[in-house]
């Protein structure tokens, strides 16, 4: 005899869809904490120290400069160099007429600006208490006449990060909480047909892990199956956001979305034999005229 039929007319399909359902709510939360997270990296990454150079320099002076700033081993590495660019007052010029289309030439009569070093910090540095260190650091070397670099954007992102993950964080556990509520709820309700089979099979001697046993394996592959479904919808969500949303991709991290997925993987049949086994252990247990 197979499983279903030992179980008679059980509702296994209203079971899935709600799992698959709270499963995909808390998959897309972890999903969009996962993103917020890469976003948020991936600015800070990009955050560059504009370090201006006293005019009077020459070009040894402007190499010496440079050579100094490497020595404070703060810029980040790409392929195996410091990631220090010069910008040239003629090139910042150039950007700034592209920019702005204003001729300073007619206005003042010289180039007003400055040689300079893009500095593209190691993200440990992405600190407002590193930076302030750093632009003080940085100043006091000769040649240096002014450190910048973007303040109040910096303080914004730095500020917001903790509060991003504590909202994200409660949502994805009122999103757990209620997917165990709703589960649970909705086990119990389809056991409530299964009663007098459970009641049946207890008065001809059946031990409580024989009655248990086939719907512990149902709610098992329920939790799987629904596991499955749910991370297939996510994967489809993020294909689709992909598609609509540019540099997107660039916000993907293949490791912590598997890892996402095992979690609901494992997740899935974890509750749904977990909740089978909390309800019918009570019916195991309940009264004959409670039954009714």
């Amino acid at each position: 005899m197979n499983i279903n039929s030992k179980l008679g007319n059980y509702p296994g399909i209203l079971i899935t869809v709600s799992l698959t359902v709270a499963l995909f709510l808390i998959g897309f939360c972890g999903w969009i904490a996962i993103t917020s997270k890469e976003l948020i990296k991936y600015v800070r990454q990009n955050v560059e120290v504009q370090v201006y150079m006293d005019k009077s320099l020459d070009s040894l002076a402007v190499q010496n400069l440079r050579a100094d700033l490497v020595k404070l081993d703060i810029a980040e590495t790409v392929k195996g160099k410091p990631a220090i660019t010069l910008i040239t007052k003629d090139k910042a010029a150039e950007v700034f007429f592209q920019e702005t289309r204003e001729n300073y030439q007619e206005v003042l009569g010289e180039n007003p600006f400055s040689d300079a070093y893009n500095i593209k910090l190691k993200e440990e540095n992405i600190t407002e208490s590193r930076l302030q260190e750093l632009q003080e650091r940085i100043a006091k070397i000769p040649g240096v006449s002014e450190v910048d670099y973007p303040k109040d954007f910096l303080k914004g992102i730095i500020s917001n990060v903790n509060k991003i993950y504590k909202v994200v964080a409660i949502i994805v556990l009122i999103f757990f909480v209620a997917t165990l509520l709703l589960i649970n709820n909705t086990i119990k309700l389809a056991l409530y047909s299964q009663r007098f089979i459970i009641r049946t099979m207890q008065l001809v001697g059946a031990t409580d892990w024989f009655i248990q046993r086939p719907f512990l394996v149902t709610g098992f592959f329920q939790g799987l199956l629904a596991a499955v479904l749910s991370i297939v919808l996510i994967y489809l969500t993020q294909y689709a956001a992909s598609a609509q949303v540019e540099g997107l991709t660039l916000l993907a991290n293949p490791l912590l979305t598997t890892i996402l997925f095992l979690i609901l993987l494992v997740l899935g049949p974890v509750i749904g034999i977990l909740s089978t086994y909390q309800s019918v252990a009570r019916y195991n247990k309940m009264d004959l005229d409670k039954l009714y």
